[in-house]
């Protein structure tokens, strides 16, 4: 058995902001937005065929700035959130706000698989989740399998929980926490757990990890120095409540037992970068993706601190009759295969 070889979409402007669309049950679609300072930025929306290993696309305009963030909802597949930049009195402002794509990008309107890309739709401006209080945006973050009318946005040293109303045409803040300490504190990054009832969420800032508990808006754990620089991001493993992964400017990955925050549980160091992402896998925990400016993805395989060994990426009813004779290879194959399957379900 061979590998599929790599399918490989180009963007024609810079992008660092991506996002699965968990609300699309019948395909494998990412969002992308782009940065460009000087053409209407684009979300680009990219439907894997694994089937036929191919890539078909959809490309909706984004004028209002360059995008930091993106994130759908994980109730409707037509609405979305970016934080995005825009100049306001000469100086650079990061703002945040729900859209939704136009009715008909999808039912295949276009003249040829290339025409969105020409003559692209605009996304229809929602609500803004930002007001003279809390500026500068940095991430907005959905209730994890909620029904789409809860976000949080981190923006300085405040974090705020939105209601959103009126099929997310109204958004109204129900409460907020704020970072306190010496200094000018700023949140760089965030998850909402999608255990405890969703009632916990995980923050960075600077170098330290903190966890609040949203019925009270009130810190519950903090770690300090989690990582000797810069903290990038977070992710909670979907099947350990307590188990939270971290990475950052250090080069390193650490996972967390959140119980128990005075050493991490274990510790990577296989960039040479900064680390800019960590995502667990949502169906095999054990599988963790990490990317950083070091130029690589990394794949690891976290069995001891999994909830389940990696052997149970194949079940034995998978091999089919007949190939008893070479069970271990095919077994092995299986795996690998499953392994790239399985990259879809990192978000």
């Amino acid at each position: 058995m061979e590998d599929d070889a790599p399918v490989i979409y180009g963007l024609e402007f810079q992008a660092r902001a991506l996002t699965a669309q968990t609300a699309e049950t019948d395909a494998i679609r990412f969002l992308v937005g782009t940065q460009s300072l000087k053409f209407d930025n684009q979300i680009h929306i990219i439907d894997f065929d694994d089937e036929n290993n191919i890539i078909n696309k959809n490309v909706l305009l984004h004028q209002a700035g360059e995008i930091w963030h993106i994130g759908a909802s994980p109730a409707d597949k037509a609405v979305l959130t970016t934080c995005y930049n825009k100049t306001s009195d000469s100086r650079v402002v990061s703002c945040a706000a729900v859209w939704r794509m136009p009715s008909d990008w999808e039912t295949g309107s276009h003249e040829s698989p290339d025409d969105s890309a020409h003559n692209p739709q605009t996304l229809e401006l929602l609500c803004h989740l930002d007001d003279s209080a809390h500026s500068n945006a940095a991430c907005v973050l959905w209730e994890p399998m909620g029904d789409g009318k809860r976000v949080i946005s981190l923006a300085d040293n405040h974090a705020l929980l939105w209601d959103l109303q009126e099929s997310s045409t109204q958004a109204t803040v129900s409460s907020t926490a704020t970072l306190e300490g010496k200094g000018q504190l700023k949140f760089t990054s965030g998850k909402w757990s999608p255990h405890h009832n969703c009632s916990q969420l995980a923050t960075a800032n600077d170098t330290a990890i903190r966890g609040w508990d949203l019925r009270t808006m009130s810190q519950i754990y903090c770690i300090e120095n989690a990582h000797g620089q810069l903290v990038r991001d977070l992710d909670f493993n979907p099947n350990r409540q307590y188990y939270l992964a971290s990475c950052g400017d250090d080069c390193k990955v650490k996972f967390w037992d959140v119980r128990n925050v005075q050493e991490p549980v274990k510790s990577l160091e296989e960039h040479s970068h900064w680390v800019w992402s960590v995502r667990y896998n949502h169906s095999h925990d054990q599988l963790v993706l990490t990317a950083s400016s070091d130029s690589r993805l990394i794949l690891s395989n976290m069995v001891s601190i999994s909830s389940e060994p990696f052997g149970h990426l194949v079940d034995d009813e998978e091999l089919s009759e007949g190939e008893d004779n070479h069970q271990e290879d095919n077994q092995s194959n299986k795996k690998k295969k499953k392994v790239l399957i399985n990259y879809s379900s990192f978000e």
